[in-house]
């Protein structure tokens, strides 16, 4: 049987440590017992993780030998503030796909009321990206940013920078992200779509755009399908 993955909240030497509601969740629920053994995610690197002690609080494990990992591409996707039940789910879909990093941005047509409350979601957002990535057994949860203006967003650093845009024919996500790389950034449109004048700043600051179909998706669908695409063509 596969071993249950949990991403470590505290981390000494070789011991590693489960706290507050993680702790309760596998105390509790799953019921763990002092010498049962799990994946432990302990500062980005997979170990086997005996338990050496159990309470609702505090759930301590004895980390062993290190598990190899397959290496994945690293991908950043700079998603728009939109209705946060929909933002939510993207975060939790993208995060199970892979994505490395999330960098929510305010764009011209994103809602002012949403942006000025995205700060205090920051946290839940999180929250949702670590549990997301226990399920999907990965090492580390994608480092979710705090909001940023677009302009934070066009300096982002990677191998290839690509937006998805509408108005974009000629060339497909597939195509402009190409199968020779491991660092890709990809940035998702508002609700509304974007501006002309943010479409000139992206292609002025180097970015690529490039095609998701003839349709026209929800945020959180073009984010899911987006990462999707990418994940599988690198």
């Amino acid at each position: 049987m596969t071993r249950r993955r949990w991403i470590a909240d505290q981390v000494s030497g070789n011991r590693a440590a489960l706290v507050g509601e993680h702790a309760a969740h596998l105390a509790r629920v799953l019921r763990a017992q002092v010498g049962q053994e799990f994946d432990i995610a302990a500062d980005g690197v997979l170990r086997r993780g005996r338990v050496v002690s159990v309470n609702p609080e505090r759930v301590e494990f004895e980390l062993g030998e290190e598990i190899a990992a397959a290496p994945t591409a690293t991908v950043t996707l700079a998603l728009p503030i939109f209705k946060f039940d929909r933002m939510e789910w993207a975060i939790e879909k993208c995060t199970e796909l892979g994505v490395a990093g999330i960098v929510p941005f305010a764009a011209q047509r994103t809602d002012s009321h949403l942006a000025a409350a995205a700060k205090k979601r920051v946290e839940r957002w999180r929250r949702i990206a670590r549990e997301a990535s226990e399920q999907a057994r990965r090492v580390a949860p994608p480092e979710v940013g705090d909001p940023v203006k677009l302009h934070e967003v066009l300096a982002l650093a990677g191998g290839r920078r690509i937006v998805l845009s509408e108005a974009e024919t000629a060339t497909s996500l597939r195509e402009a992200c190409g199968a020779d790389g491991s660092s890709l950034v990809l940035a998702i449109g508002p609700e509304g779509g974007w501006t002309n004048q943010e479409l000139q700043s992206f292609a002025q600051a180097g970015w690529k755009s490039a095609s998701l179909g003839k349709t026209i998706l929800r945020a959180e669908t073009a984010a899911i399908a987006a990462v999707a695409v990418v994940m599988a063509q690198l």
